[in-house]
């Protein structure tokens, strides 16, 4: 029986390391885990969810394909019910950059370079990698996936090493820029447009506003970026 999982969670599986024990925080369904533990990647899942509900429909589908003997699931916010010396691998997705950040901020026990960080913001991407420079976590790879009709990009992080990031690179980090991905072009599209309608629509708005430098930097860095990737990777 197939496990029914989308390709923005297959490519979170993806940066996974074999013989794992994973946190799956925010796990809705529950496919995550259940795909980690059938495929042999993961060896114990403690999977958390806000919603009673989509908890209990995980707890269903753990014992449909039969993975509930190395799953556990608790009702919990951020990584409350994990126990840090039980996982070394934690993944949050399906949420907002700045959810994330708080998650991490409230478990500062992933402030150490044993944990891998496995992230996947749905929105607010440029919060959560400022967020990450800022606290000392480095970057260790960024993936793009299209899933729907959407880009999602996945990163992989760690505590240590790490450094606050430019504007440009808290909308497009080296790691991502460097990823080889056919859809960087898409990727580049999306993040320019949406800076240039923001730049532009506080320059009408005729009012002071304390990001537009910030915005502006930004905007100007990816120009750059794109500039370099087109003559240099793409002409």
């Amino acid at each position: 029986m197939r496990i029914p999982i989308c390709e923005r969670l297959l490519c979170c599986a993806e940066q996974v390391r074999k013989g794992s024990r994973v946190a799956d925080i925010g796990c809705d369904h529950g496919y995550l885990g259940i795909w980690l533990i059938k495929n042999g990647i993961a060896d114990y899942v403690i999977a958390s969810d806000l919603r009673e509900q989509p908890l209990q429909k995980a707890i269903e589908n753990s014992r449909l394909f039969g993975t509930d003997d190395r799953m556990e699931f608790h009702v919990a916010d951020g990584l409350t019910a994990v126990s840090p010396e039980r996982v070394d691998t934690v993944i949050c997705a399906g949420m907002g950059g700045d959810c994330i950040a708080h998650i991490l901020e409230e478990a500062p026990w992933v402030k150490d370079p044993k944990y891998t960080l496995i992230l996947q913001p749905q929105t607010s991407g440029n919060d959560l990698r400022r967020y990450l420079g800022e606290q000392g976590y480095s970057i260790e790879a960024e993936h793009l996936v299209q899933d729907g009709g959407f880009l999602y990009f996945t990163i992989k992080a760690r505590y240590g090493e790490g450094r606050p990031l430019s504007p440009g690179e808290q909308y497009l980090s080296k790691q991502l820029l460097s990823c080889g991905s056919e859809l960087l072009p898409a990727y580049f599209d999306r993040v320019i447009n949406a800076l240039t309608k923001t730049v532009e629509g506080i320059r009408r708005s005729k009012k002071e506003h304390e990001k537009l430098s910030y915005y502006e930097t930004a905007l100007h860095e990816l120009l750059e970026m794109r500039d370099g990737y087109d003559r240099t990777e793409h002409p």
